[in-house]
């Protein structure tokens, strides 16, 4: 056991697991919910690994009750949850959906009963394909669409839910699924991704909004992707492909809620684009909204090198598998000093009050031997980046939680369930929950 405790991050630090509804719900047309954008992703040929669904996922709709028991069973104090929109308004706006309503509350009552605090995710991805067909998250009226899904959530759970988590990283469903198509919906080309971008920080901005008008006391964030970003060389070229990459991942949804509007940059066109694409020095104040706390989700770093063939950017990634550096089996670098960098620069900005790890994971083929699940590389991954992490805290960052990704293996979008991030093995034949080697270790830390 490292030396390193839970205790060293003093009192009132909330330590919790993430999940997603879409990733661990199954249960996908059961009690009244809608078809989601990943539900019609995933019957599209090709676009999942193994042709796998996220219809019956890790089933949580209906064992959300053991895998509460097994959160507190290790230790944490906190949970991370989305609501699925499609669960809750089925029709993307207008009625409730009263069973839906109903599977929350049951929800977040047995988090209370058990001690755990309920941290509510609003957006985790899982749009209304009834929205969708009409233009999603390029559609004008998607920010009217979304304050209503805000209100629903506000009026039916506010009175038991304080901790609010308005989107989920808005870079990663705009650009996987709106520019790259490689998740839901699938979209391509910048007339999606610039509107969608757009539509998703006014939406952030308006469910805080939302939030602090109509649930009292309410403790209010949204969650971005972050990761250092490194250029491969010194040379000019690949020093301001960094910086465009830089500018894209860590600060284009970032600052606008800051009041800082978008990022200007003039050696990158992309950014002008989307201004004039949408009027949005129009937008300023209605893009800004002062969050009680900003939510981070690294992964990894990136090393990244100027090409003149990537559209847009004109950067690309030089690959932690190329450059023989300690990495995941998803080929991500596992690099916890990078962790401790982004940390700090991002809890530098003016007009951040927290920071809220709210995710942090790696992915490893678990081997199973004995009944036991052997992870040994994902307990060393978060060891290092909890020191980095509080190396980070005791220099004056202020923060306060750290939520792991995840409780359970689960459908982990278009690498289905083939990528293993959980702490607990499911056996996705027979649901069979087993504690890994990390889960232990978790307990061990947290108690």
């Amino acid at each position: 056991m490292s030396t390193l405790t839970s205790k060293a991050f003093g009192p009132n630090f909330h330590w919790g697991v993430s999940i997603a509804a879409a990733q661990n719900e199954g249960a996908y047309l059961e009690d009244g919910k809608s078809l989601s954008t990943w539900d019609a992703f995933a019957r599209r040929k090709g676009k999942i690994k193994s042709g796998h669904t996220p219809h019956i996922a890790t089933d949580f709709y209906h064992r959300y009750k053991d895998d509460l028991l097994l959160t507190k069973a290790l230790g944490f104090t906190a949970f991370r949850f989305s609501i699925s929109w499609a669960r809750l308004l089925p029709d993307g706006t207008g009625r409730v959906n009263k069973q839906g309503v109903e599977f929350y509350h049951n929800l977040i009552d047995e988090c209370l009963k058990l001690g755990l605090v309920p941290f509510v995710t609003i957006y985790h991805w899982d749009l209304p394909y009834v929205l969708e067909k009409q233009g999603g998250w390029t559609s004008t009226m998607m920010p009217k669409w979304f304050n209503r899904y805000v209100k629903a959530c506000a009026e039916n759970f506010g009175d038991k839910v304080k901790n609010w988590i308005i989107i989920n990283e808005p870079l990663s469903f705009t650009a996987l699924g709106y520019m790259l198509g490689k998740h839901a919906p699938g979209k391509k080309g910048l007339d999606n991704f610039l509107p969608a971008i757009h539509h998703a920080a006014m939406a952030q901005a308006e469910g805080g909004r939302i939030i602090r008008e109509l649930v009292k006391g309410a403790y209010i964030g949204t969650s971005f992707s972050c990761s250092q970003i490194v250029p491969h060389s010194q040379k000019e070229e690949d020093m301001q492909a960094a910086n465009r990459m830089d500018i894209l991942m860590n600060r284009l949804f970032l600052e606008p809620t800051l009041g800082m509007g978008y990022p200007k940059e003039e050696s990158f066109p992309f950014l002008r684009k989307l201004e004039i694409y949408n009027k949005a020095w129009r937008y300023t104040d209605a893009l800004q909204f002062k969050f009680d706390f900003i939510g981070l989700q690294n992964y990894f770093p990136l090393t990244i090198k100027y090409n003149r063939l990537i559209p847009i950017i004109n950067a690309s990634e030089v690959k932690a598998t190329t450059r023989q550096v300690p990495h995941t089996d998803l080929g991500w670098e596992m690099n916890a000093e990078a962790f401790y960098t982004i940390v700090k620069k991002i809890g530098l900005y003016g007009g951040i009050k927290d920071l809220i790890i709210t995710e942090n994971g790696a992915c490893f083929k678990d081997k199973v031997e004995n009944g036991m699940v052997h992870d040994e590389r994902r307990i060393d991954y978060f060891q290092n980046h909890l020191k980095a992490m509080l190396k980070a805290k005791k220099e004056g960052i202020n923060i306060k939680g750290y939520f792991a990704w995840t409780l359970t293996d689960n459908f982990e979008w278009n690498e289905g369930y083939n990528a293993r991030f959980g702490l607990i093995h499911v056996d996705f034949k027979t649901q069979l929950r087993t504690i890994k080697n990390s889960g232990h270790w978790w307990r061990e830390f947290l108690t």
